[in-house]
């Protein structure tokens, strides 16, 4: 069955990915239908865009976790930020590697270039461990930017600013008319990723530092049989954050994304698996999959249950702030 692993997880990250840009694709028709004074067809908004909004979300968090409210503004962002660490606490990091976008492309990205140098290179571990400490500091400065030093005042102000009422458009504005700064990042980025296993993710990312963090938590770990491991190293080798796999008895370190490579490419049934605290009870791979996507969905549908998932944002604020693009 575990062979079965990988073409099931790769499939499930293209669903979300392709359904991610039909998101951005709607939100696009929806600013060019407000742009145009309504010449354009009328596309609404797409609900759930609020993903791709950390900053908001803490924002949101931060006023939720003082006031018991979740603010109406975009209200999605802070149930996602939820969802995504409930996953990352109970499965691993499996957020990065079954749903997240980027990590998709990243993965492309390297398993393109294996294709075409025959390997993927690894820094030395000294500098591979300095770079994984970049996330840390980000994710840090975030943390204490917003949930500690930044007033309650100035998070309530801020989230009801005309700014963040429309940080979903600006985002995608962002990304259509990228700077010549921010278009050489991003071509960097791509360009590492080819040689690289998930330079982003692993170096750069303060959102997975999180999440990692999280997982270290989780009950669910890959773990080891020493009597049936021949220590033929396919699962150091597979493994795409570096993880010396082969050496443990179960894996805790944060950096492990529950993708199954590991697991999928070793050699021997049963010397690799997904097991629960207690190292007795195995959870089989399609149940893992089924967790990742039901409790990713099953955020979702909460939010829509509790009404915190649709933006307090109308169409109206949105012409407001918006507006006919100037001729």
């Amino acid at each position: 069955m575990n062979r079965f692993m990988q073409p099931l997880r790769i499939s499930i990250q293209w669903l979300f990915l392709f359904f991610m840009l039909y998101l951005g694709v709607q939100l696009y028709r929806f600013v060019a239908h407000i742009r145009s004074g309504g010449v354009l067809p009328y596309v609404p908004r797409p609900d759930g865009v609020e993903g791709f909004l950390p900053i908001s979300a803490l924002l949101s968090l931060k006023q939720w976790i003082v006031s018991g409210t979740i603010n109406p503004v975009h209200p999605a962002a802070l149930v996602i930020l939820l969802t995504v660490i409930a996953v990352s606490l109970l499965l691993k990091r499996s957020f990065c590697s079954w749903i997240c976008p980027v990590g998709t492309v990243s993965e492309l990205l390297w398993k393109s270039g294996f294709s075409l140098l025959r390997r993927n290179s690894r820094l030395p571990r000294w500098l591979d461990l300095a770079l994984r400490g970049i996330k840390y500091l980000l994710l840090a400065f975030f943390l204490y930017s917003i949930l500690i030093a930044m007033p309650t005042a100035a998070v309530e102000s801020f989230i009801n600013s005309d700014y963040n009422k429309i940080a979903d458009v600006r985002l995608l504005e962002f990304f259509l008319n990228l700077s010549g700064t921010a278009l050489i990042v991003v071509l960097v980025l791509l360009l590492l990723s080819v040689p690289l296993r998930n330079p982003f993710c692993r170096f750069l990312c303060p959102y997975g530092a999180l999440l990692g963090l999280v997982s270290l938590l989780s009950p669910t770990k890959v773990t080891r049989n020493r009597e049936m491991c021949v220590s033929c190293g396919a699962c150091n080798s597979a493994c795409p954050s570096g993880i010396r796999v082969m050496e443990k008895k179960r894996v805790h370190s944060e950096e492990c994304i529950g993708c199954w490579r590991c697991i999928s490419h070793c050699r021997v049934q049963g010397a690799l698996e997904m097991k629960l605290t207690g190292r007795r009870i195995v959870i089989p791979g399609i149940l893992f999959a089924l967790l990742v996507v039901g409790i990713f969905l099953g955020g979702t549908f909460a939010g829509k249950a509790t009404g915190h998932w649709r933006t307090g944002t109308g169409i109206e604020e949105y012409r407001r702030l918006l507006g006919p693009s100037p001729d």
